[in-house]
């Protein structure tokens, strides 16, 4: 058994923004049930204190001026043990986690995640004498790259393992922050923090975590690559004997279509037929002609280039001549935004789009939907084709990252040997997305071919357990090279 303090920046339920919250409220219970001590690191967000019912202050600290205090809770449903750190000049806001109400970024957020990072520091070395002392410190993003680099200066350390969810997202900020934030003259250099004469909180992960993984085995190989590597194509290379990918998981208790409260009929693979009845009430609550034979097309996302909407609207005018519904759910970039509304607007027969973020209707859509289209320019790993597959929904995909370790194609030969599942795009274009979705939509229209593919879909094991059983794994082997 290891001790692990897992450090993020958000977590599932307590707050979400993207794939790393759904990891951060799914891993760490995954590695408790197989009997590893574990302790969440988060921030007390305005968000998160309103969802937490108890917490108890078990330890108080100082940084930059700022008294920070840490609140003991649990992960709802759960025995995880969840440590929040408060320092409410910091956390306590409207907005989001790394933006205000405008989508600009918090003017602080390196002081923010500074503050973070110190407190896991102090926690991973005892100073703040809560009798705990973690093995491992298992970091996720740049948000908590600073702790690995303070560790590296301390004889008496833990392992760390530093995760990538996603390199488009760097924490960089200018040299005046690195002095301003009173870091170790002796961390400013090329191969340390320094990224361009700015400061990198994620470098700070790469360049001094014992293990760096990220989170599927080919974005691991695709970030070694220029185009995929946002400028540390180099760094990594230099770790890349340390470096591993490990594919995310899903709560599937949280994602089963046989359990789930959120859907109007439950269904697993001997009773697919229900799915139907899904779709039949989402056309009817979102307005959309009821017809339980067009073919569904369902999209749920944050709304930015990477996802590929760019290729998705430009697809608009001839989807809509192929008698399919589509429906978006997802917010992101107003230019998106703004694009897909007036598009539903306009074709309210063929297209709804709602500008949210709903759990009860992402469930729903993954239930009603008959093809998930995720056209994405780059995927660390990716969820929602995940959860399609788990749901019997036949994911279209580019063959990149995660999407390319968990989607094969419905090929001649694929479907012959019974291990196609989605259909996957040739390129990243709008072309290349057309035919792809012609081809899910005639094989749509065998059905005996097309319930083959959701079984071969829902038979895939996407579990957290087999994941976890890999950390525990890469925990032994960082505490050893420690």
């Amino acid at each position: 058994m290891s001790k692990v303090l897992y450090i993020s920046s958000e977590a599932c339920p307590f707050i979400k923004t993207g794939g790393l919250g759904d990891v951060a409220g799914s891993l760490p219970k995954a590695l408790l049930e197989q009997a590893q001590d574990v302790r969440l690191l988060l921030p007390a967000y305005s968000e998160v204190l309103k969802n937490t019912q108890k917490t108890k202050k078990i330890a108080v600290a100082t940084y930059y001026n700022l008294s920070v205090q840490i609140l003991e809770t649990c992960l709802p449903d759960s025995k995880l043990v969840v440590w929040l750190v408060d320092c409410p000049a910091l956390f306590i806001r409207s907005g989001g986690p790394y933006m205000d109400d405008n989508g600009h970024e918090w003017h602080d957020n390196a002081l923010r995640f500074a503050v973070f990072c110190h407190m896991a520091v102090d926690i991973a070395l005892n100073n703040l004498q809560l009798n705990w002392r973690p093995d491992v410190v298992h970091c996720n993003d740049w948000q908590t790259g600073l702790v690995p680099a303070l560790l590296s200066m301390k004889r008496e350390r833990p392992a760390t393992v530093f995760t990538i969810h996603n390199l488009a997202y760097q924490g960089l900020f200018d040299r005046q922050t690195f002095i301003d934030l009173q870091l170790p003259n002796e961390l400013w250099q090329m191969d340390g923090l320094e990224f361009y004469d700015q400061l990198s909180f994620i470098k700070g992960g790469i360049v001094y975590a014992d293990k760096v993984t990220t989170v599927s085995p080919n974005y691991a190989d695709e970030i070694l690559l220029p185009k995929y590597s946002y400028g540390l194509a180099g760094v990594l290379k230099k770790r890349h004997k340390d470096l591993s990918g490990i594919l995310n998981g899903i709560d599937e208790m949280l994602w089963n279509p046989n359990t789930d409260n959120y859907i109007k009929k439950t269904y697993n693979q001997h009773s697919l037929n229900n799915k139907r009845t899904n779709k039949i009430k989402l056309q009817k609550e979102l307005s959309l002609p009821i017809d339980r034979t067009i073919p569904v097309l369902g999209i749920i996302s944050r709304l930015v280039d990477q996802k590929g909407f760019d290729i998705i609207l430009q697809s608009l005018p001839s989807l809509i001549t192929l008698q399919v519904q589509l429906i978006v759910l997802g917010t992101g970039d107003k230019h998106y935004e703004i694009k897909l509304a007036e598009w539903s607007q306009v074709y309210p027969e063929y297209i709804k789009v709602i500008i949210d973020f709903n759990e009860a209707l992402a469930h729903q859509i993954e239930a009603a939907s008959d093809i998930f289209i995720m056209p994405s320019t780059f995927e660390p790993c990716g969820l929602n084709q995940l959860y399609s597959l788990r749901y019997g929904t036949i994911p279209v995909v580019t063959p990149v990252g995660g999407l390319a370790d968990t989607v094969t194609d419905a090929s001649k030969e694929n479907i012959a040997n019974n291990t196609a599942n989605g259909v996957v795009l040739t390129e990243h274009t709008c072309t290349a997305l057309l035919v792809a979705i012609k081809r899910a939509l005639s094989l749509y229209k065998k059905p005996k071919t097309w319930r083959q593919l959701q079984m071969t879909a829902m038979s895939g094991d996407f579990s957290w357990q087999t994941s976890a059983a890999r950390y525990i794994t890469l925990y032994q082997q960082a505490i050893e090279k420690r």
